[in-house]
């Protein structure tokens, strides 16, 4: 049921745009002079007929806005009236055949007149339980007022009664038409008061534009002038086809349709249902293009750009630009031509920015399928070889001009980028079959882009300048002057901002990069890491601030998207000094940090008297007792398992670090780990102290067997 009713929320209210269209298309003025009234008559109808004018705009509006339930009931009461009229118009009939035949017996005793009687009859009765059924009601006697002149010639009354019977019928319908219209005659006034309080609400601007977007919805406006415009195209191409059977030999099937869309657009609300129409056309044809490409896929998200609605608003600018509604039939069909090659091309330019992403994304992902591949290209070709084949048929067919010039450019610059799309594709392709990423790819790639963005951006240039030529010197106009200036900020003005900051990201993503040292083979070495953005091998690298290591191009491309750190986010700025560090890029090592000793409890005296302690050896291999540290923490104290030929730990096994014997201890170069944290790298103070350690007969058992870790004393040593 509500799909039932939002398909009679549409067809009901159709009619009322087509009487709209028509009164519009009505020349009042033309009509008045062929009444050739008297002189004194004459500005009597006119007004009569301009008054008729404006009141059927009135009403077909109303109608129009007009709930769905409401509507409803009035098409009911409108086929109720329409059952009446034709049930009279049957009396009608019957008395005249009656009249003709003068038989002035009973109807019974001619079987002609039997045989007309019943069938007139059977028809009023039909007509009477239908309005009945319309009206939802059981009184079927109040529709039976056609049903009059029958029983009179029943009962034998004389012909010559008949007409007189026939007009008091009629008298009693009307009357019963007039009741019902003034019992709902309130029923519009109170909706519109209804509508009156609802605006009254809502006199703030976001009320006003809440409002206006749920009416938009409930009238169902883009699928209303769809289906008013199909309907009202499909009648023009049946009277052109019906005209004449040679017209579509002469002509052409391409000049009739380009003729009919024409005559379709001659009024307001016509060219609002063609631009609809195109909004869903383009609509189906962008649907089309990701269904081809991803599959059922393609519909799970969606671009709210690529839903049709540029190349619609683009058809009515273009339109309302050029003074299409004004022109004469052979020269609107010209120039409907060209607007459509321009909404072809937007539509094409949408094409490429659903294909552009998933093409590249196809070759920098290493999708192996061929069917993938296949379609991506073969959409890519379609897109290089269809825009030419525009731009020569305009060329072909047009005096070329300066706007004939901007459209044959920007056909052009469609091939271009699909060019570019298509080399970065290769570009990818080949950096798959090699073992190594190729280094300059990302600069490639930019250089690319940049040049499709800069001829973009050169002709939108082109077409703002020769457009305001044409308005200072030319034919001036406040809707030429609008689309100039939305042209300015959309086409010129966000394409140069955006131009301009990605420039200026590169710059200083380069400046960055430039500014952070080089790490060396031993500290990759030591690092033994992948690089956190790639999570490749790292072979070459550059070292934060931070003291993170990641590839140079990968932090480049990082960096173009945000200036902070991958990993824990820090704000990153070129250094005073830019370059690698003197050491071959090795970092300094740190002097070991003073910090306050943090003892149990009972150190709190000594802790007051400011006493300080360094990272660095132990206190229990000086001969001193252990630290508080070593105290919670045994495993600090223990030298590793490993290093004496027994086996680890449970302490060892869980962290191997602890099982590793130190780097420095050694006398090798300290690893990453221990230049972080130098406790790591300095020996044991409480290796030497036997009662530190925990052997394994000491450690507990679990009740499945298992050695259980100490329990870990957050108190003092006692």
């Amino acid at each position: 049921m509500p799909r039932l009713e939002e398909v009679a929320n549409v067809v009901l209210r159709v009619p009322s745009i087509v009487l709209l269209d028509l009164l519009y298309r009505w020349d009042v003025q033309a009509f008045a002079e062929l009444l050739r009234p008297k002189q004194e008559e004459a500005t009597w109808r006119r007004h009569a007929l301009w008054h008729a004018y404006y009141l059927g705009h009135v009403l077909c509006v109303v109608v129009l806005l007009l709930p769905v339930r409401s509507l409803v009931r009035l098409y009911l009461y409108g086929l109720t009236l329409l059952l009446l009229f034709v049930g009279h118009q049957t009396a009608r009939d019957y008395m005249r055949h009656e009249m003709e035949d003068e038989f002035q017996g009973a109807v019974y005793q001619d079987s002609v007149v039997l045989r007309r009687f019943v069938t007139a009859l059977t028809g009023q009765i039909f007509v009477s339980m239908l309005c009945a059924l319309l009206m939802k009601t059981k009184q079927v006697w109040l529709f039976c007022a056609p049903l009059l002149p029958l029983l009179a010639r029943l009962c034998g009354l004389p012909l010559q009664a008949l007409p007189v019977v026939n007009t008091f019928a009629t008298s009693v319908t009307v009357v019963e038409m007039l009741y019902v219209a003034a019992s709902h005659l309130l029923v519009p006034f109170h909706l519109a008061a209804a509508a009156c309080r609802e605006v009254a609400q809502g006199l703030e601007v976001y009320r006003l534009v809440a409002l206006g977007m749920s009416l938009w919805s409930q009238l169902a406006v883009p699928v209303l002038f769809l289906v008013f415009w199909l309907v009202l195209f499909t009648l023009q191409i049946y009277s052109f086809l019906a005209s004449s059977n040679s017209l579509l030999a002469q002509q052409g099937l391409l000049f009739i349709f380009l003729s009919s869309v024409a005559e379709c657009c001659g009024t307001p609300y016509s060219l609002l249902g063609l631009t609809f129409t195109i909004s869903y056309l383009a609509l189906a044809v962008l649907n089309l293009c990701k269904f081809y490409l991803l599959g059922y896929d393609a519909f799970q998200n969606g671009n709210v750009m690529h839903r049709g609605v540029t190349e619609g608003v683009t058809l009515l600018l273009l339109a309302l630009q050029t003074g299409l509604l004004d022109l004469q039939i052979l020269q609107r069909t010209f120039l409907l031509s060209i607007i459509l090659f321009i909404v072809v091309t937007s539509t094409l330019q949408s094409m490429i920015e659903i294909a552009d992403p998933i093409v590249l994304a196809l070759g920098a992902s290493q999708n192996r399928s061929p069917w993938k591949h296949f379609r991506s290209l073969s959409l890519c070709l379609f897109l290089l070889v269809f825009p030419c084949f525009m731009a020569y048929k305009i060329a072909r067919f047009f005096h070329m001009d300066f706007w004939l010039l901007i459209l044959v450019s920007s056909c052009m610059l469609t091939s271009l980028q699909v060019m570019g799309t298509l080399f970065v594709y290769a570009l990818f392709m080949i950096e798959l079959l090699q073992d190594a990423p190729l280094e300059k790819t990302d600069e490639i790639i930019y250089y690319v882009n940049a040049v499709s963005r800069v001829l973009e951006f050169l002709v939108a240039v082109c077409v703002v300048a020769y457009g305001t030529w044409e308005s200072i010197f030319g034919e001036w106009s406040w809707m030429g002057a609008s689309v100039i200036i939305i042209h300015s900020y959309f086409n010129v003005w966000l394409r140069a901002q955006s131009g301009w900051k990605s420039f200026l990201l590169r710059r200083e993503a380069a400046k960055k990069i430039s500014s952070l040292p080089r790490a060396t083979r031993g500290q990759l070495r030591d690092h033994n890491d992948v690089c956190a953005i790639c999570f490749q091998e790292m072979t070459m690298a550059v070292i934060t601030d931070c003291g993170h290591f990641f590839h140079t191009g990968c932090l480049r491309k990082w960096l173009y998207v945000q200036d902070t750190c991958p990993m824990c986010h820090q704000p990153m700025k070129p250094s005073a000094t830019e370059g690698p560090q003197p050491n071959g890029g090795e970092r300094a090592e740190p002097e070991p940090e003073l910090v306050p000793e943090e003892g149990p409890p009972e150190d709190a005296g000594a802790e007051a008297a400011g006493r300080t302690r360094t990272l660095g050896p132990s206190r229990a291999g000086e001969g001193g007792e252990p630290s508080w540290r070593e105290q919670e923490n045994p495993a600090l104290a223990v030298p590793s398992r490993a290093a004496e030929g027994r086996e680890p730990s449970w302490q060892e096994q869980e962290n191997p670090a602890l099982a590793a014997p130190s780097r420095a201890a050694e006398g090798g170069k300290p690893s990453w780990r221990e230049q972080e944290n130098p406790a790591l790298a300095a020996p044991s103070r409480a290796g030497l102290l036997p009662e530190a350690v925990h052997s394994r007969e000491d450690e507990p058992m679990d009740p499945a067997g298992s050695r259980t870790p100490p329990p870990v004393s957050r108190g003092c040593a006692p």
